[in-house]
């Protein structure tokens, strides 16, 4: 996929969250690499804030991944303030002005870390480091304007995938 996304034209684009911390989890515990994998989510940013703009490159995507064992999400990340709260049934977080000011309010602190390539070699995001992901730990991030039910469904999910997780209460 790092090698494939820059054929779509975007700007700033990243790979985030499940593709990368749980192929992590999966290597640090034995399990096959696309175990619990649902998706691949790969954002992106452009200040063309209309559906047609985000649904064509959506449609592009889907031409250059249709090979990619998981489904291949696309968002733009300058349209989330548009849907979250419909979605999430809290309030948007303000306008995001690039990719990785949406990794930074992710649900758990694992979860923020994305990957892109510039100049062709890869390059890593990820504001809160690497502790949580690599120590097997779900933490609540204290950024993240997502409600508590999503934070704990995400939790839940993930830990009847991989039980070895340390999950971290709720406490905000």
């Amino acid at each position: 996929m790092l090698d494939r996304a820059p054929a779509l034209g975007l700007g700033e684009w990243w790979l985030t969250a499940g593709v990368l911390f749980q192929a992590a989890w999966n290597g640090l515990t034995g399990r096959p690499p696309g175990t619990g994998v649902r998706d691949a989510d790969l954002f992106y940013w452009d200040a063309d804030t209309s559906w047609e703009a985000e649904d064509a490159v959506i449609r592009r995507a889907a031409d250059l991944f249709a090979d990619v064992p998981v489904p291949v999400e696309v968002r733009n990340e300058a349209r989330v303030h548009l849907w979250y709260a419909g979605r999430f049934g809290t309030a948007a977080p303000p306008a995001f002005r690039s990719c990785t000011d949406a990794v930074d309010v992710f649900a758990a602190v694992c979860c923020s870390v994305a990957l892109t390539t510039e100049d062709g070699r890869p390059r890593l995001y990820a504001p809160y480091g690497l502790d949580d992901a690599l120590g097997m730990v779900v933490r609540p991030n204290p950024d993240s304007p997502a409600p508590r039910e999503v934070y704990e469904t995400k939790a839940a999910r993930w830990q009847a995938v991989w039980p070895e997780l340390t999950v971290l209460p709720w406490d905000r």
